[in-house]
């Protein structure tokens, strides 16, 4: 007889999980609640290195179920929701995602729903670096110079220095903080 289960995740403590549990049941899971993995972790964190979800794992066994709200709360991009699902498919674990109208993500219809936001994940990606390289040629083209700004040297500072400025002036010369100027301030 298959188990359902139900992982909720939140980034930070200030926020909670509640709401999560309330959609969950709303959608007609009935859900006991030592089934109910609750852990506060940043979506950034792969689901294998998270320890509710670990846990989480480690107790589910073959035809059970596992529902969670939205996609993003297995990971927080394409690549790792995708593996997840794909790791709990293989363990013959089925899951179900309420933002996708409850579509069980490993059944057909499901892997179809994956593939395509793993495409529009990887297109946007693409069009982000792609956007990214027009910026960068259209401010070289303008001759603006693209890196980490060029460290102020000991000599510029020694240079201001023999002028008599101080140092907050020497500072405000070199549009530098008054720390750096500090720094270099008695190297000779």
């Amino acid at each position: 007889m298959s188990r359902t289960f139900a992982y909720c995740r939140v980034s930070t403590l200030d926020q909670t999980t509640e709401n999560q549990i309330h959609e969950i049941q709303n959608a007609g899971f009935n859900i006991d609640s030592q089934r109910v993995i609750e852990e506060t972790v940043s979506g950034s964190v792969p689901s294998a290195e998270r320890k509710g979800f670990i846990k989480l794992l480690e107790r589910m066994e073959s035809g059970d179920v596992l529902v969670v709200t939205k996609l993003d709360r297995l990971g927080r991009n394409a690549m790792d929701v995708r593996s997840t699902v794909e790791r709990l498919a293989l363990a013959g674990i089925r899951v179900h995602c309420l933002a996708l109208g409850g579509v069980d993500l490993t059944s057909p219809a499901g892997k179809m729903t994956m593939s395509v936001i793993a495409s529009v994940a990887e297109f946007e990606r693409d069009l982000l670096i792609e956007r990214t390289q027009a910026g960068l040629e259209r401010a070289k083209a303008q001759g603006k110079i693209l890196g980490r700004p060029q460290s102020v040297t000991s000599g510029k500072v020694q240079e201001l220095k023999q002028t008599g400025l101080s140092q907050s002036e020497v500072a405000k010369e070199l549009s530098v903080s008054i720390s750096t100027v500090k720094r270099k301030w008695a190297t000779e």
